[in-house]
């Protein structure tokens, strides 16, 4: 079968014929539709990820089918029982396991899903990881309910925009942060009440006095804007973040005791927060929003678009045609 592989750190993944994938006794075999990408699959491709075994097909995020029906897969692992945190063998599809990038995968049986009849192939795709994510940092960490003040930073990113459209969804006033002016305002033309460029020097000032405080901001960036994001939090508010892109923070601990703050970390999600997200995505009818779509043979042009920050959405690999 053709299959996008990483063969070596730091080059390019390239197509190529792989062996088809035997399942064990637990699993089945989808045939893989499209594919979307996560920055995930891009720190593996630079070495930026513990366990890498070279060569590797990776990918997460996948739509195919199964006995002639549609199915998305939910790429967790082993998470275990406990809601509240990850089994210590928790992984994800893609790494050590073959991922999605490949006209094939095999999975366990209970890692699949129907296809939400309301999305195209890309948007179904597009769906998983980046949309768990992003439901457990808004609604299982951040606990959000309806009419509160919402900040989501970053938004463009596959997770910010997830985040941004649930929030938006579930009836939360929404407001985004961006390094880029144009993002901002596709954000607003979806919903977002307004939004701040991060790159000018007093963004977080300037958005304070345009809003106000924040019950809950969602980050995955880190680095030292997030003192400013404490500033912003109303008291007794909370900050979930799902990654660090731009490193350690420096935090000062009277501003957070003093208006009890939660600093909640959070990443994936549990099998149940999937059919949480998928339910709500069904009821509400929301899309992902896709950047654009790749042939399988482009794929190492899709993760050069990511790498570079310049997408709007989600980047989908076209695998190829379903056959129903």
């Amino acid at each position: 079968m053709k299959a996008l592989v990483l063969n070596q750190l730091h080059q390019p993944l390239t197509v190529q014929d792989v062996p088809d994938p035997i399942p064990k006794h637990d699993e089945i075999i989808v045939r893989l539709v499209t594919a979307a990408l996560n920055h995930r699959d891009v720190w593996i491709s630079k070495g930026q990820y513990p366990g890498i075994r070279l060569p590797v097909v990776p990918g997460s995020d996948g739509a195919g089918e199964v006995n002639g029906k549609p199915v998305i897969i939910n790429p967790n692992i082993g998470w275990g029982e406990n809601e509240a945190v990850q089994d210590s063998g928790y992984h994800i599809l893609g790494l050590p396991s073959q991922g999605t990038f490949a006209a094939q995968v095999a999975v366990q049986r209970d890692r699949i899903m129907p296809k939400p009849t309301h999305l195209s192939w890309a948007e179904a795709a597009a769906l998983p990881l980046a949309g768990l994510t992003a439901w457990r940092a808004l609604f299982s960490r951040g606990r959000l309910a309806e009419g509160e003040k919402v900040l989501i930073s970053g938004v463009g990113g596959g997770v910010a925009l997830f985040a941004f459209q649930f929030a938006v969804a579930a009836g939360a006033e929404v407001w985004v942060t961006s390094g880029s002016d144009e993002k901002i305002s596709k954000a607003k033309h979806m919903g977002a009440r307004g939004g701040v460029n991060y790159t000018t020097p007093e963004w977080s000032k300037d958005l304070k006095k345009m809003v106000g405080l924040f019950d809950l901001i969602i980050d995955s960036a880190g680095g030292d804007g997030f003192s400013q994001l404490i500033d912003l939090a109303a008291p007794a508010g909370r900050i979930a973040f799902y990654g660090g892109t731009k490193g350690e923070m420096t935090l000062n601990p009277q501003k957070i005791f003093w208006k009890q703050l939660d600093i909640l970390g959070t990443t994936m999600g549990s099998d149940k927060d999937f059919e949480d997200m998928v339910r709500f995505v069904n009821h509400h009818q929301i899309k992902p929003v896709v950047d654009g779509t790749y042939p399988l043979e482009q794929g190492w042009n899709a993760f050069q678009r990511m790498e570079a920050g310049l997408q709007f959405g989600k980047i989908v690999l076209q695998i190829q045609e379903p056959l129903i």
